[in-house]
């Protein structure tokens, strides 16, 4: 469900071909204008972080500031980033450590909107560890010597897990990660194929209705007020269409504002987009979404992931960064 792993490989390719892919698309295809219309694709992840994008769409933040909005799935980074270079997206959302990797091997990108953030709450908050019923690990400090799945290595997960592992007293760099997508993490903890799983919504209110538990909150461990992930585009885009740029970044964040103080509204548009039940659709915690990015919580999983060795080198956020 998830994939935010921007490939090492994938950014070398997207760095060292961008002028050539990197055309504008004005006379055609996305990205064009037709009687004053822009119009624009944006690369999504089929996850409940992207609701406001799709509530704004319904509600015509867009279109009322002349942009024709397309959304299309993709897997993750790995997909995203070089199609928001490529111009096929001409923008994008990703989580931040994804966008840190990127800027920090010169993929020229830059986030313009907050995405998504923790609700700041211990054990209400839409990403958490987890273990299955019975198991005897309590805390994060009990994950040494213990396999935890994440959804992509050397990423957010990792970063966020290694850091609960240590606020807990435990050597983090005793834990063994396992990669695999969040929807076969149940599955991998009830079988005892992992030891814990490091999970987001809906898997998280799965996993606790199948009877397990929540050993940390690895957000709101690494800051109560993380930015999680954000949207972006092209540092191309922003040169040549900064009117564009700005009017979308103004829809994104009306829709960012309405979906914060419209949760019912939340849940409902998750059905024309997710393959949510009913009844995980009703129970899952849903996020902030602020419109602002906290640069502070940026700066400090932006010094976590450099510590775990994820960065070449340290990520410049004034560069990425709005």
């Amino acid at each position: 469900m998830r994939r935010r792993l921007i490939a090492g490989l994938a950014l070398a390719l997207v760095a060292g071909t961008v002028a050539a892919c990197g055309s504008d698309k004005d006379s055609s295809g996305s990205g064009g204008s037709s009687g004053g219309v822009d119009n624009v694709t944006v690369g999504v992840i089929p996850i409940i972080d992207v609701a406001p994008i799709y509530l704004g769409q319904s509600k015509g933040f867009f279109k009322s500031r002349n942009i024709e909005l397309k959304l299309e799935s993709g897997q993750g980074g790995a997909a995203i980033v070089p199609g928001v270079v490529s111009n096929q997206f001409q923008f994008g959302f990703s989580n931040l450590t994804s966008l840190m990797i990127a800027q920090t091997k010169n993929v020229p990108i830059k986030a313009i909107a907050a995405g998504v953030s923790t609700t700041g709450e211990q054990g209400k908050d839409f990403g958490a560890l987890t273990v299955k019923a019975g198991s005897p690990i309590k805390t994060a400090k009990d994950l040494v010597g213990k396999k935890v799945s994440v959804n992509t290595l050397k990423n957010i997960g990792d970063t966020a897990t290694r850091n609960s592992v240590r606020k807990a007293g435990g050597d983090d760099k005793a834990v063994n990660f396992v990669e695999m997508p969040f929807p076969n993490m149940q599955a991998a903890l009830e079988k005892g194929d992992v030891d814990a799983a490091w999970v987001v919504e809906p898997q998280l209110s799965a996993i606790k209705a199948a009877g397990g538990t929540e050993i940390a909150s690895t957000y709101v461990d690494v800051d109560p007020k993380l930015n999680v992930a954000a949207y972006f585009t092209s540092q191309k885009l922003i040169a040549d269409k900064p009117d564009l740029v700005k009017r979308f970044t103004e829809a994104i964040n009306e829709s960012l504002t309405y979906a914060d103080a419209h949760p019912d509204e939340v849940r409902q548009i998750l059905t024309t987009y997710t393959k949510i039940d009913d009844k995980t659709r009703a129970a899952v915690v849903l996020p902030k979404w602020p419109t602002e990015i906290n640069k502070a919580s940026v700066q400090t999983l932006a010094d976590l992931g450099t510590k775990d060795g994820i960065f070449a080198s340290a990520p410049d956020l004034g560069k990425l960064l709005p």
